[in-house]
């Protein structure tokens, strides 16, 4: 059977995918959440939206006749994850992550690792501090509690009303994010503290080395918790797994 992916993306590692099965002339179909005004162009196929919870997504992989499924979201992306392992599960989808390594702290670093947002939150309840708060638009109002605070917000798109906090800068702008231009930012702002998530990878790293460098403390969100899956962390990892995994499911 030849093969037919569902690549489930919105990370650069999910485009790069892409690119590489486009140029392979593999049949694939990218699906994106929708979050963001200006999708990255992608080479693929595209479909935009949710699946309707894991009994959409199963029955759009039958629908749709999907030998693999790629999941290539954020690491954060929780649910969508969930649901593609249970689906997979359902329908008897070979399945394998496409995700970043996570970071570890090295000398020079000063964190503090919670276990969620709510735990940001937490760490946030202290004395006035100028925030670089790199958790995406989605989590902004659950920091609302703290509004002692100056908030630097880093947002791929101009939000549709103004962040509730009296205090704040938005940026607006696209990864990847190159070191010295973070502790040109950080310095701007005269950030006393980052709060991040723990996405891994390069592309948004660089708010970490210029806190090293500066000396300021990170409050780290830990990734949440999900179900066992085969992970790959490189583009070459994932298309090796495609050579060795059977497309005809019934034998």
């Amino acid at each position: 059977m030849e093969p037919n992916l569902l690549i489930l993306g919105g990370t650069t590692e999910a485009t790069a995918l892409c690119r590489a099965l486009h140029e392979a002339g593999t049949r694939a179909t990218v699906s994106l959440a929708g979050r963001v005004e200006r999708p990255i162009r992608q080479p693929l196929p595209l479909r935009v939206g949710g699946f309707g919870g894991a009994e959409g997504l199963a029955a759009y992989l039958t629908a749709h006749k999907i030998t693999h499924v790629i999941d290539a979201t954020h690491p954060f992306a929780a649910q969508m994850s969930r649901n593609a392992v249970e689906a997979c599960t359902l329908t008897n989808t070979p399945l394998i992550a496409l995700t970043r390594a996570p970071w570890t702290p090295e000398a020079g670093d000063d964190w503090t690792r919670v276990p969620d947002i709510a735990g940001a939150v937490k760490a946030l309840d202290r004395a006035p501090e100028r925030v670089m708060l790199a958790v995406g638009r989605m989590h902004l109002p659950e920091f609302a509690p703290n509004p002692q605070h100056f908030y630097l917000l880093r947002l791929v798109d101009a939000p549709d009303t103004p962040p509730d906090f009296p205090d704040h800068f938005v940026q607006v702008d696209r990864g990847p994010f190159s070191y010295d231009g973070d502790l040109a930012l950080m310095r701007a702002h005269k950030i006393t503290m980052v709060v991040s998530k723990n996405s891994g990878g390069t592309g948004a790293q660089a708010k970490l080395l210029a806190a090293r460098t500066l000396g300021l403390p990170v409050v780290m969100i830990d990734r949440p918790a999900l179900p066992a899956r085969a992970e790959a962390h490189s583009v070459a990892e994932v298309l090796g797994w495609l050579d060795h995994t059977p497309t005809d499911l019934g034998v």
